[in-house]
């Protein structure tokens, strides 16, 4: 009988663990056959890479990005407000459950956003207006609710390509290791303007820049877990700059750029979007818009230097965005043009990947936002 009782008691625990799930939220902006605009969950099996098929948390219109406060508690959408107001809105995440409890949501008062993150303490959120060339902070309250505006700085310069980079653009906002700066990536000026940031009160103060290549477009950017360097995608010349940061000063020193498609492979307009960092920090990955790619690079752990492993078709349309689940086995894809999001297994120690076979519907997706694992 103890033996038997063994039995079934190992058995249980294999099941559990092979039910391992991290939850996905997915932005679904303008679909085009009548669905829902809103927020969508969708869980990911850790052992399988198998996805559930997406289901509707939260109505919302055009939520442009999202992004998890490291807590985990809460999730924040950029989005069109009932006003019709661009604006940012907060939402409680509760464990198991499938839908958002909205608390609530403030405009930007500067035009549309296209990006949203968070500072590292989850005391501060920041939004990038490509349209309006401006780079927004709103303080978060000690139940995650979004504050009045704290700061809204318009930049300024353009850049040599008259038909992209006439004015300003910022297109995302990132926080630095330390929660010192924010870096925001300028398509419109070739900059990666650094701000210097208090998390206490959301105010924002000039600091300097990095450069990206002339007319390469800055558009995203990702530091190393070891925080010594940082890697921004260039959407307009396909291509990604490696940077030194100095966390001490917020200096970004550039190292490299190198191309994520050759130029004999851009039959068609093709364009970066997004950019990832592997959890180990051993590789990095980007998405080629057109040429619907994503390209694979080891990281040098000494310099930071990238070199070349593959591209990888996204069996899609349009990567418009991609992410790493938290356990670094896994990288999903939404096509936009597509409607999918389609699952790849990450080699960890090649670095290559691999496609699982596993794809589901999902009405244009935009973004791909992780639940953060407590």
């Amino acid at each position: 009988m103890r033996i038997k009782i063994c039995g079934l008691l190992f058995l249980f625990i294999v099941r559990c663990a092979s039910a391992d799930e991290a939850t996905a939220w997915i932005g679904m902006s303008q679909p085009r056959f009548g669905e829902k605009e809103g927020i969508y969950r969708a869980t990911l099996d850790l052992e399988t890479g198998e996805i559930s098929q997406p289901t509707l948390a939260a109505e919302i219109k055009s939520p442009e990005f999202l992004a998890a406060r490291p807590d985990g508690k809460r999730l924040y959408a950029v989005c069109q407000l009932e006003d019709r107001q661009p604006g940012v809105a907060a939402y409680a995440v509760s464990d198991g459950a499938t839908s958002l409890k909205r608390l609530n949501a403030e405009p930007i008062g500067d035009g549309g956003a296209c990006f949203v993150a968070t500072d590292r303490t989850g005391r501060c959120l920041f939004t990038a207006q490509y349209g309006n060339g401006s780079v927004a902070a709103f303080p978060l309250g000690g139940d995650g609710r979004v504050m009045k505006r704290s700061a809204l700085v318009k930049h300024s310069g353009s850049g040599p390509n008259k038909s992209r980079q006439e004015a300003p653009h910022p297109h995302s906002a990132f926080v630095d290791p330390t929660n010192r700066f924010v870096m925001v990536p300028d398509l419109g000026t070739d900059k990666i303007v650094v701000y210097k940031f208090d998390p206490a009160t959301g105010e924002l103060k000039a600091h300097g820049h990095g450069m990206s290549p002339a007319g390469a477009g800055p558009r995203h950017m990702k530091f190393h877990p070891n925080g010594q360097f940082a890697y921004v995608l260039n959407e307009m010349d396909l291509s990604v700059t490696a940077f030194e940061y100095d966390g001490q000063k917020g200096a970004l020193k550039a190292l490299q750029t190198i191309s994520t498609l050759p130029e004999d492979e851009r039959e068609v307009a093709s364009s970066c979007s997004e950019i990832r960092v592997h959890p180990s920090g051993k590789f990095l990955y980007a998405a080629n818009r057109g040429h619907d790619t994503i390209a694979a690079f080891a990281i040098d752990q000494g310099t930071g230097r990238l070199t070349f492993i593959e591209r990888e078709a996204i069996r899609g349309s349009h990567p418009r965005n991609f992410n790493v689940d938290p356990t670094g086995k896994w990288l999903l894809v939404a096509g936009r043009d597509s409607n999918t999001i389609s699952v790849f297994k990450i080699d960890e120690i090649a670095g290559r990947l691999v496609f699982s076979g596993h794809i589901v519907n999902s009405p244009a997706p935009i973004c791909i936002e992780f639940q953060p694992r407590s």
